[in-house]
């Protein structure tokens, strides 16, 4: 139970480090979707 508390502790800690990324991505990516969806109109 210990190990996967630990694990979890980490794998969370990981998520907060690199959320700004994550998010970063998705706008990027939403930004090019709109652009398309834009240019086909």
């Amino acid at each position: 139970m210990q190990t996967i508390q630990s694990g979890y502790r980490g794998l969370s800690l990981i998520m907060t480090l690199n959320w700004d990324r994550v998010l970063y991505g998705a706008t990027l990516a939403f930004a090019l979707a709109a652009g398309a969806w834009l240019g086909s109109l």
